[in-house]
């Protein structure tokens, strides 16, 4: 603890380090963690797969309930703030509102992760791992001291190396803290600086490990002006579609907690994990976060009809899945069911604008980043995101046109992002006040300059580091 009228004791040279350290770090660790949960329910599915398909239901149905329970019988037992997404925790952190406890929520949320990714279930590995590169800044901040403002700054640049290690995308991973925690975010040069290191060192680990390349390359031809209208449309109906999601998603929420205080708080993982396991064997498309379904979806030649039945059935598995309880994202389900949204209403437009090579795909991609900007309230971040994700740098401008519209359809109904929502959700569980909605404590509310005033003398006071 550093004395009053002391500076912190970590230099401009020295915070960088620590940001190079958390980058190496989650970056090889959300690697391995990536690569550990595919190999696991590949081998899964393979398994209950050859096992025939009766039989293989059966088993696959017991395995994943088992792995469900566990994964929730950990996160109950040791860590409940490890629980779902994770990234309302380290908003809550950056904002003094939710401890962050690194030594229970680092294992829980990777073994934990694990089994839920590996099980089946419709979640993400983007929220375990933003959680734990934010964990393993928080242990270096500890060892190292620094002031408020500076461990502040190195939970964002841990959960910026956890988004590019989980997507391959450096620069979605720096937006994300600029626009996503902007209430939160303790914007000096500094931080700035750190959150960028941090993105771009978890990158470069990412790709010596895993390969360099977009995660989900996706071949498409760019889209004429003249058919832009196409993609007004869609992001007029994928901010509703967002609103309907946010909202869907914390009614699920409320009502399986109500459930398990009035029957047994494992009964619903229990039975989800039973229908997930089935779903994996049976129709595989309704299981599993779906980053490899993506690719599958985009190159396969579906009924409008059938794809609308996935999106139902997906959405309801993404709720669900979340609903359990156990560690997982939530971006991976969402950019999934909007892969599945934008193709459908593609097959719809192809009529409208007949000979039109690749409306579909183009639509699909577009949606992703409509879907993820309604939900999350990103828009820049959806952009980027999708675009690095895929490498459809054609589609710039269709992508850039959905996003905001679908950002403005998604504030005229009232949305609000779902973390912030998520947030508010878990203070009030807690007993704890909740902060009115746009409500901030932090100094890039007041402006560039007058923030950085007020972070410069905050980080010369007598600072609690822990």
């Amino acid at each position: 603890m550093t004395k009053p009228g002391v500076p912190s004791r970590v230099s401009d040279a020295r915070f960088y380090v620590l940001a190079v350290v958390v980058g190496l770090g989650t970056g090889i660790l959300g690697t391995w963690f990536h690569l550990i949960a595919d190999y696991l329910l590949m081998l899964h599915r393979d398994t209950a797969l050859h096992l025939g398909p009766v039989t293989g239901a059966v088993a696959g149905a017991l395995s994943s309930c088992v792995m469900v329970v566990l994964a929730v019988f950990l996160v109950r037992r040791f860590a409940p703030e490890a629980g779902g997404s994770g990234v309302q925790e380290i908003e809550g952190a950056m904002e003094d509102l939710r401890p962050l406890h690194w030594r229970r929520v680092l294992p829980v949320k990777f073994f934990g992760g694990l089994l839920s990714i590996s099980s089946g279930l419709v979640v993400g590995r983007e929220g375990p791992t933003i959680h734990m590169g934010s964990s393993i800044a928080a242990a270096l901040a500890e060892w190292a001291k620094p002031g408020k403002t500076e461990r502040k700054g190195l939970l964002a640049a841990g959960a910026a190396a956890g988004l590019a290690a989980a997507f391959n995308a450096p620069l979605a991973a720096v937006l994300f803290v600029i626009e996503e925690t902007r209430k939160q975010f303790p914007y000096t040069f500094r931080t700035y600086m750190g959150v960028a290191i941090a993105a771009g060192f978890s990158t470069l680990m990412t790709q010596e490990i895993a390969g360099v390349g977009p995660d989900l390359a996706i071949m498409s031809m760019s889209v004429a002006p003249k058919h832009l209208i196409g993609f007004v449309v869609l992001g007029a109906v994928l901010g509703v579609f967002g609103v309907i999601f946010n909202r869907l998603l914390l009614w699920t929420l409320d009502a399986v907690r109500v459930l398990g205080e009035r029957t047994n708080p494992y009964l619903f993982p229990a039975v989800w994990g039973l229908a997930i396991g089935g779903l994996l064997v049976l129709y595989p498309e309704a299981a599993t976060g779906g980053e490899s379904l993506i690719l599958f979806l985009v190159k396969q030649h579906w009924t409008v009809l059938g794809l609308f039945l996935l999106v139902f059935l997906r959405l309801g598995s993404t709720m669900a899945s979340y609903a359990t309880g156990a560690p997982g994202g939530i971006f991976a389900p969402i950019l999934t069911l909007a892969t599945s949204t934008g193709l459908a209403l593609g097959a719809a437009a192809s009529v409208v604008f007949p000979g039109v090579e690749g409306l579909p795909v183009a639509f699909a991609i577009a949606a992703m980043g409509g879907l993820f900007t309604s939900t999350i309230r990103a828009p820049m971040v959806g952009i980027v995101l999708v675009l690095e994700l895929t490498g459809s740098f054609d589609l710039l401008l269709a992508v850039f046109v959905t996003c905001i519209v679908s950002n403005i359809v998604a504030e005229s109904l009232g949305g609000r992002p779902i973390y912030e929502q998520l947030l508010e959700r878990t203070l009030r569980l807690a007993g704890q006040p909740v902060p009115e909605p746009g409500e901030s404590h932090m100094p890039v509310e007041l402006g560039w300059q007058e923030g950085a005033k007020r972070a410069e003398t905050d980080r010369n006071r007598s600072d609690t580091p822990g």
